[in-house]
């Protein structure tokens, strides 16, 4: 038998969904699961999206223009980007992708060489882990605390992880997995080391419109004289709960690096035709999608928070965005008790499926005890949820 690749054996599984084939058997086994483990809501995508879907009937499905349509990089350089503060994105500015993931590809294969390395603040969305491997790059984590809301580190703590190999800083705002929100002055620091040691600063912006503060939002976009360093990865996943469709672009003013990934775009040829279709009627959507979104999303963060605080042992701070909360629990590895929710617990014929926080840190044992919460379901359903989490962590811990 052929030898397979070496490198490629080394990328890990999934943390979010590497316990899936436990959750596929206890439910055809009869099994109810609560999925609190994957950023997949059960909100309805606007109706804009949905007509736009429907509204197709071509005779046949051509290649669109590898970097996106252009009527679709128009849409959001003159409409959508004005209507967050950015007024300055132009359509060469912007390429779309299959989703979030291939712009993210893309940029590190673009911007990197191999053995080049990215400061990422951990714990962080672990497929950036995998994508930055599968590019040959690598991760460099700054620790972020539980205990005070995983707030930004102070500068002189990242500055310390850089190397002559450090070629950007990745955050993630709001944050997947902590739903931490970073400020201006948070970002305007970021992007101030990135100016001092002439790196990129990629900000992954796919959570963009859930923000729990009162505070307007601040994309890195609005980083005055910086636009070199900046790049974007944005995506219309979970802005308008189109997760399947797979649609996402990449935002940079740095003509070079967009000239070369414009290349890759090529190779691959296009981004999805019907996706594309999709998202341009997503962008017709108007803001009281997004007020009605945004006041259910605070509602389930206020009692899943609140609910798993009310358990003994555990600790989650209040996520100021996204839908995501990570809880520490205790456990002294919470990948034994998730597995062991899929597999031996049942209460009623029910149980929940969670994520393993300790693959979203770099640090070597950070996490083992914590896991991450999506607050994605109905505040019934995460009632339920919190009610089999609490009697499960009670038996678990006694047997």
């Amino acid at each position: 038998m052929p030898k397979i690749s070496k490198s490629a054996a080394s990328i890990p599984a999934s943390a979010i969904r590497m316990l899936t084939p436990f959750a596929d058997k206890a439910e055809s086994n009869g099994v109810k699961v609560y999925h609190l483990n994957i950023g997949a809501p059960d909100i309805k995508s606007p109706e804009q999206a949905v007509k736009a879907l429907e509204s197709l009937h071509p005779d046949h499905f051509p290649y669109s223009n590898s970097a996106g349509f252009i009527e679709l990089r128009t849409a959001l350089s003159g409409r959508y980007y004005p209507s967050i503060g950015v007024n300055n994105v132009t359509t060469s500015d912007i390429l779309a992708t299959t989703a979030g993931s291939e712009a993210l590809s893309f940029v590190f294969h673009g911007a990197f060489d191999p053995g080049d390395e990215v400061i990422v603040m951990e714990p962080f969305y672990c497929n950036y882990n995998t994508l930055s491997m599968m590019n040959g790059v690598r991760t460099v984590g700054v620790h972020t605390d539980i205990r005070n809301g995983f707030a930004l580190p102070p500068a002189y703590e990242i500055e310390a992880a850089i190397t002559p190999r450090t070629k950007a800083i990745l955050v993630c705002n709001p944050s997947n997995p902590t739903g931490t929100l970073y400020t201006r002055e948070d970002m305007l620091a970021i992007a101030e080391i990135c100016r001092r040691h002439d790196l990129f600063l990629i900000s992954d912006e796919a959570y963009r419109e859930f923000c729990y503060t009162d505070e307007p939002y601040f994309s890195a976009l609005q980083i005055e004289g910086l636009d070199d360093n900046v790049i974007v990865i944005d995506s219309f996943s979970k802005r308008y709960n189109l997760c399947g469709v797979r649609l996402g672009c990449i935002v940079c003013r740095n003509k070079a690096l967009m000239d070369l990934i414009l290349r890759f775009a090529q190779a691959r040829l296009c981004p999805p035709v019907i996706a594309q279709r999709i998202a341009l009627g997503a962008l017709e959507t108007g803001p009281e999608y997004f007020r009605a979104v945004r006041e259910e999303y605070i509602a389930r963060r206020n009692f899943t928070v609140g609910a798993l605080n009310d358990i003994p042992g555990v600790f989650s701070p209040m996520p100021q965005g996204a839908f995501y909360t990570v809880a520490e629990l205790p456990v002294d590895n919470a990948t034994d008790f998730c597995r062991w929710l899929l597999t031996d617990f049942r209460q009623d014929g029910e149980t929940v499926m969670l994520t393993p926080a300790e693959p979203f840190y770099k640090t070597p044992g950070e996490g083992r005890n914590q896991v991450r919460v999506a607050y994605v379901l109905e505040v019934p359903a995460l009632r339920r949820a919190m009610e089999i989490l609490a009697s499960a962590l009670e038996k678990y811990n006694s047997r």
